[in-house]
């Protein structure tokens, strides 16, 4: 293999891999200031499902980061036990999606 093009795939999946470590970091924070970590942890339930939880019951779906981001955003109950989610009304598409996202991938620290 040329080693320009290998040197150019290297760099490429170094700068890729500190962008999902920054984007998890946004997200854990946006998780915690939104008190989604209130009632969610990544590998256990609390009130709400852990977030490991939500990401295997979506795997493999096309659709289910719309999904998710549209019930972080709606709330409801139902989908994992009684107890109500809360809307989280206040939050931009890109949050939504980020935190969504975030969630599938199940809720990496980095």
């Amino acid at each position: 293999m040329n080693p320009t093009l290998l040197c150019a795939l290297a760099a490429g999946v170094l700068l890729s891999t500190g962008a999902q470590a920054s984007d998890a970091a946004a997200a854990k924070a946006l998780a915690t200031k939104s008190a989604c970590m209130a009632c969610h942890a990544v590998d256990k339930k609390l009130v709400g499902p852990a977030f490991k939880d939500v990401a295997a019951k979506h795997k493999g779906q096309a659709d289910a980061l719309e999904k998710v981001a549209a019930r972080i955003k709606s709330g409801g109950s139902g989908m994992y036990g009684p107890v109500p989610m809360p809307p989280q009304a206040n939050l931009k598409d890109d949050e939504l999606k980020l935190l969504a996202g975030w969630v599938l991938a199940g809720a990496p620290d980095q």
